[in-house]
C-alpha cells in the first residue's frame, strides 16, 4: 500500500523502517521541526532514504485546516496513514482522506487512559495489566474503533522506561505492522471501544507530581515509579525540591536504621540507609527510593543525600585528556546550540533529552573501546566535569559504588607482576576464613611456597551459601533478562582473554602446568566455554504439549526450564580454571548462583577468576569462592539444606560419599564426573604415524593428569613391537623442565603425595611382572617431576592394567590379530567408563568398536578432541551428567509442567 507515515521519536522510525521492509511504500513522512538545530530520527531516517519529509509547525489556524499543507499532503495520493506516535493535532481532512483512513497507536488498554500520559497513569493506578492499543482515528479523543490490541504483565518495579523498552516499543512497533498487515488483506477488524471502564486523566507535569503521603507505601511507589524519569514526583524536604526515582517495594531484609529526613506530612520521617532512602506510607510499610534528583538538576545516589559534594577529583593524565577531548567533542555534536562545553556545561541544561542520552552512551562505547555506561550514569553526573571524573573512574575500574578491596599477593614470573588475591570470596569481597585460617599452597615445580591461602570452615561455607541464595532469591541477577545475564558473561570472557597471559602464567606455578599448553587449552577453553553458554542464556525454553482436552473445555499444556537455585561445585587439580569454567559456565547461564570449592592444592586461579567476575559487573554474591578442604567445605555443601544440586568431578570414592550426603541432606540433584580407565584400541591397518602421534598425547597430554588419558593401549599383535618402538624413541625426545620454558613438554606433577603415588604405581606394576621400557622413577631435581613412562606386557589382571594412575604412565597390552570381539571384551572389562579410542583406517570396523565400546566418548583416529559443544561425561562408575555442549545446560535447570483450562 501507499502509505503516509505521521509522528515522530524512534518508535515512528522504527515503524516507518519495518513498512518499508515489508514491501509498502511510503509516500511521505510528516514529523516535528527541527529542535535547536536536532532532526528527529523519523524525519532524519527517512530524508537518507530520499523519502519526502514535511515538517510542518501546525497543520491547522482558528479550528480550520490549512489548504496547502492539506494540498501538500493530498499530492502524495496516500491509501493510507499511518501514526505511530504523534504529539500534533492532525485535522479531520487529513485523517478521513485516505481511501483505508487513519490507524493510531496508544499505549494503553484502550478504553483505559485515554490521553497524553497513559503510560504514566497505568503506572499510578497500580494496573496489574497493561499494554497498547492500534485503533482507527475518527474525531474525539483516543474514542475511535479498535483494530488491535496486546496486554502484558505489570512488573511490581516497572518504570515508565522499563515498561515501553521492554514491551510497549518492541511489540508495539511489530503491533504497527500487523495492524498494516490486516487492512492491506482487508481482514482488519472494527469494534467500537466501550464506554464502559474507560477513563481519561491529564497530562502529567512537574507541578501535578507532587507527592501525597497520606496514602499506604504501594500507593506512593506507585505514584514515584509512574513519575519517573518524566517530570519525576517530588516533596518538599531539605529546604528544598527533592524529586524521587528507582523506587521498589522490595525491602526485605531492610532495617530502617540511618539518619532521618523530616518530611513535612509523611507518616514518618524518612531514613537514609546504605541502600537508599527508606520511605513509609500511612499503613506503616516501607518502601525504597535509590536516587535523588536535588533542586538544582543533579541527580544522587539516595544514600549520599547527607553526604556532601565529593570534592576528591582524579587527576587527569596524558592519556585522559585525550579521551576527554573525543568525548567533548561528542558532547559538541549532540548539544549543537551549545558554542562551547565547558567542565561546568549541564548535558540537560543545555537541551539535552532522553534520546540524547542513548546517543551519548553509544557515542561512549565507540570512543572508549566498548565501555559500557548506563542511562542512570549520565543523569548522576550531568554536567562534563563530573561525567568525565565518573568516566575515567570507569576507565580504572574505580567505581567507588563497588570497588572492592583486595589484598593481593604479588609475584613477577613469566616477565609478569602476577597480583593474585588469596583470601576467601564471599558475597562479592575477599574475606579471611574464620578464625583467620589459613595453608600454604605450593609451587610444583621448585616445592617453595607460593603464598597464604585463606583456609574456609563451616561457617564459612554457611556465610557463602547464604549469599548465593540471598542473590538467587532476591538479587539482581534473578531479575536481569536472559540476554542480560549472557551480555555479562560475554564480558567475563573478554576479561578472562584480556588477562589470559597472567592466568596461564598463575596456572603454570600453582598447578605445574606447561605454559604454551596453558595458554592454549586450560586458559584457551575456558574462554571458549564462557562464549559458547553465554550464547545459550536467550535460547533456553521449554515446549507446548498437546494433551487430552477436558470437553467441553480446552487444555493447553507447556514446560518451564528454570533454574535450580544455589549450586555447589566442587573441582579437581589437573584443570583448576578450565573445570571452573566447564561447570560453572553452564550453571550462570542457566540463572543459577554458586558457590565454588576449587581444589585445596591450586586455588590461585579460581581466585584471580572471581576478581575478573566483579570487573565483568556480575552481581554480588552470584559467585562465590571458597579454598579449602573437601572434609570440611565439601562435605558442607554436600550437606546444606539451601544447596539444591552439586556438580563434582574427582574420585568414584568421593563421589559415592557425596551421592550419600546429598540423599541424605535434601535430595540434591547431582552430577558427578569420576574416575576413568580408558581403552585406547589399536590395529594394525591404522595410520600407524598418526597413531603413535595421538597415543603419545593421549597418555602424556597435561603430564598425565587428565581424566580421559588413555589408561591402557590395546595394540594389535603385528604391529605391537614397532608400536613400542616409535613410542619409546618419541618419549626421549620429550624435555622435562620448567613449565615457564617455552620448548618443555613435559612439566612437573601437581603436588608431593600424587608425585609419590605415581612411584609406588610403577613399583607395584614392576613387582606384578610387568615389562619396564622406560621411565618409572622421581627425576632427581627439586619439585615434582616424574619420568614419562612405558609399561608392556602387561596382563589383564595387574593392578596396573585395572587402576589408572593419572599421571604419565602408558599401559600396553597386545591383543591377537583380528580378534575384535575379544579385545572389545578386555577393555569394556571395567568399571570405568568415561572414554575411549579406536584407530583403524577401515570405516565399518571403527564404527562396530565405537558401537560396543562403554565410554561417554569413542575418538576415532584421533584422541582428547574435546568441544565445548560437545557433551562430555562418563558410564559406569565414571559417573553420571554431562559437561559442555547443550547438555550440561540441563543439569542446571528443572522443568517445571503449566497446564491451562479455558
Amino acid at each position: 500500500m501507499k502509505i503516509a507515515v505521521i509522528g515522530q521519536s524512534l518508535f515512528g522510525q522504527e515503524v516507518y523502517c519495518h513498512l518499508r521492509e515489508e514491501g509498502h511504500e511510503v509516500v511521505g513522512v510528516f514529523t516535528v521541526p527541527d529542535k535547536d538545530g536536532k532532526a528527529d530520527p523519523l524525519g532524519l531516517k527517512a530524508d537518507k532514504d530520499g523519502v519526502p519529509v514535511f515538517k510542518f509547525p501546525r497543520w491547522r489556524a482558528r479550528g480550520q485546516a490549512l489548504p496547502n499543507v492539506v494540498a501538500t499532503y493530498q499530492a502524495l495520493g496516500a491509501e493510507l496513514n499511518v501514526l505511530p506516535f504523534c504529539s500534533q493535532f492532525i485535522p479531520m481532512e487529513i485523517i478521513s482522506a485516505p481511501r483505508h483512513g487513519s490507524i493510531i497507536y496508544h499505549p494503553s488498554l484502550l478504553p483505559r487512559h485515554r490521553g497524553a500520559s497513559a503510560i504514566n497513569w497505568t503506572l499510578i493506578h497500580g494496573d496489574k495489566k497493561g499494554g497498547f492499543t492500534i485503533f482507527w482515528a475518527d474525531d474525539g479523543l483516543d474514542t475511535g474503533d479498535l483494530l488491535l490490541q496486546k496486554e502484558c504483565e505489570i512488573l511490581p518495579d516497572d518504570t515508565v522506561s522499563t515498561l515501553y523498552s521492554r514491551f510497549l516499543f518492541p511489540e508495539g512497533v511489530k503491533g504497527m505492522v500487523q495492524a498494516v498487515k490486516l487492512i492491506a488483506e482487508g481482514r482488519a477488524p472494527r469494534l467500537p471501544q466501550p464506554e464502559d471502564g474507560a477513563t481519561y486523566e491529564g497530562i502529567q507535569k512537574k507541578e501535578t507530581a507532587q507527592i501525597n503521603w497520606d496514602q499506604p507505601a504501594e500507593a506512593i511507589h506507585n505514584w514515584i515509579r509512574g513519575n519517573d524519569k518524566v517530570p519525576g514526583a517530588w516533596t518538599e524536604a531539605c529546604g528544598q525540591k527533592l524529586t524521587f526515582f528507582s523506587s521498589t517495594l522490595n525491602t526485605e531484609g531492610l532495617v530502617p536504621e540511618g539518619e532521618t529526613l523530616p518530611i513535612p506530612g509523611a507518616h514518618r520521617p524518612g531514613v537514609v540507609t546504605g541502600a537508599g532512602l527508606i520511605l513509609f506510607g500511612n499503613d506503616d510499610r516501607m518502601l525504597l527510593v535509590k536516587s535523588i534528583q536535588l533542586e538544582d538538576g543533579k541527580m544522587i545516589p539516595a544514600s549520599q543525600l547527607f553526604r556532601g559534594a565529593d570534592s576528591t577529583g582524579l587527576e587527569l593524565t596524558e592519556e585522559d585528556l585525550v579521551t576527554a577531548e573525543a568525548v567533548r567533542g561528542a558532547w559538541k555534536r549532540i548539544l549543537p546550540n551549545v558554542v562551547e562545553v565547558e567542565d561546568s556545561t549541564d548535558f540537560f541544561k543545555s537541551g539535552a533529552a532522553s534520546l540524547d542520552v542513548v546517543r551519548l552512551v553509544e557515542e561512549v562505547k565507540e570512543l572508549c573501546d566498548g565501555l559500557e555506561l548506563e542511562n542512570e550514569d549520565i543523569y548522576m553526573a550531568t554536567t562534563f566535569g563530573d561525567f568525565m571524573q565518573l568516566l575515567v573512574r570507569k576507565m580504572r575500574g574505580d567505581n567507588k559504588e563497588s570497588q572492592c578491596v583486595i589484598d593481593h599477593v604479588e609475584k613477577t614470573v613469566n616477565k609478569l607482576t602476577l597480583r593474585m588475591p588469596h583470601q576467601l570470596f564471599i558475597g562479592g569481597a575477599f574475606v579471611d576464613a574464620e578464625g583467620a585460617k589459613t595453608y600454604e599452597t605450593i609451587n610444583p615445580t621448585d616445592g617453595s611456597v607460593i603464598c597464604q591461602v585463606s583456609l574456609a570452615q563451616v561457617s564459612d561455607v554457611d556465610k557463602a551459601v547464604a549469599a548465593a541464595k540471598d542473590a538467587f532469591e532476591h538479587g539482581l541477577w534473578g531479575k536481569i533478562s536472559a540476554r542480560d545475564r549472557g551480555r555479562l558473561l560475554y564480558r567475563l570472557a573478554d576479561l578472562l582473554e584480556q588477562q589470559q597471559e597472567e592466568l596461564a602464567t598463575i596456572e603454570a606455578l600453582d598447578a605445574g602446568a606447561v605454559y604454551t599448553l596453558a595458554l592454549k587449552t586450560h586458559v584457551g577453553m575456558s574462554i571458549q566455554t564462557f562464549r559458547y553458554f553465554a550464547g545459550w542464556c536467550d535460547k533456553i525454553q521449554g515446549a507446548t504439549i498437546p494433551i487430552n482436552q477436558a470437553r467441553p473445555n480446552r487444555n493447553l499444556t507447556m514446560t518451564r526450564k528454570e533454574p535450580i537455585g544455589v549450586c555447589g561445585i566442587v573441582i579437581p587439580w589437573n584443570y583448576p580454571l578450565m573445570m571452573l569454567s566447564w561447570k560453572m559456565a553452564a550453571c550462570l547461564a542457566a540463572g543459577n548462583t554458586v558457590v565454588i570449592k576449587p581444589a585445596q592444592v591450586t586455588p590461585l586461579t579460581a581466585l584471580k577468576f572471581a576478581e575478573l567476575t566483579l570487573k565483568a559487573g556480575i552481581p554480588k554474591g552470584v559467585i562465590n569462592v571458597l579454598p579449602g578442604s573437601g572434609s570440611v567445605v565439601g562435605q558442607r555443601l554436600s550437606d546444606h539444606p539451601d544447596v539444591r544440586k552439586i556438580a563434582f568431578t574427582g574420585s568414584t570414592e568421593v563421589g559415592k560419599r557425596i551421592m550419600k550426603s546429598c540423599a541424605l541432606s535434601n535430595v540434591k540433584k547431582v552430577s558427578l564426573e569420576l574416575g576413568g580407565k580408558s581403552p585406547l584400541i589399536i590395529f594394525a591397518d591404522c595410520d600407524l604415524r598418526k597413531a603413535v602421534q595421538m597415543g603419545m598425547s593421549s597418555v602424556f597430554f597435561n603430564k598425565g593428569e587428565n581424566c580421559i588419558a588413555a589408561g591402557r593401549l590395546f595394540v594389535e599383535d603385528s604391529i605391537h613391537d614397532q608400536f613400542v618402538q616409535r613410542v619409546v624413541e618419541e618419549v626421549g625426545k620429550m624435555k622435562i623442565g620448567s613449565p615457564l620454558d617455552r620448548d618443555t613438554s613435559h612439566g612437573p606433577q601437581n603436588h608431593q603425595a600424587h608425585l609419590q603415588k605415581l612411584v609406588e604405581y610403577c613399583q607395584r606394576g614392576v613387582k606384578e611382572g610387568a615389562t619396564l621400557v622406560c621411565g618409572g622413577n622421581q627425576v632427581p631435581r627439586p619439585g615434582f617431576f616424574f619420568e614419562p613412562t612405558v609399561f608392556t606386557d602387561v596382563e589383564d589382571h595387574m593392578f596396573i592394567a585395572r587402576e589408572e594412575s593419572f599421571g604419565p604412565v602408558m599401559i600396553i597390552s597386545r591383543f591377537a590379530s583380528g580378534d575384535v570381539d575379544a579385545v572389545l571384551s578386555r577393555a569394556n572389562a571395567t568399571e570405568f567408563g568415561l572414554a575411549s579410542g579406536v584407530f583403524t583406517r577401515d570405516i565399518s570396523k571403527a564404527l562396530y568398536v565405537s558401537d560396543k565400546l562403554e565410554a561417554g566418548t569413542v575418538f576415532v583416529n584421533t584422541y582428547n578432541k574435546t568441544d565445548v559443544a560437545a557433551p562430555f561425561g562418563g558410564f559406569k562408575q565414571s559417573g553420571f551428567g554431562k559437561d559442555l555442549g547443550e547438555a550440561a545446560l540441563n543439569e542446571y535447570l528443572r522443568v517445571k509442567t503449566v497446564t491451562f483450562e479455558y
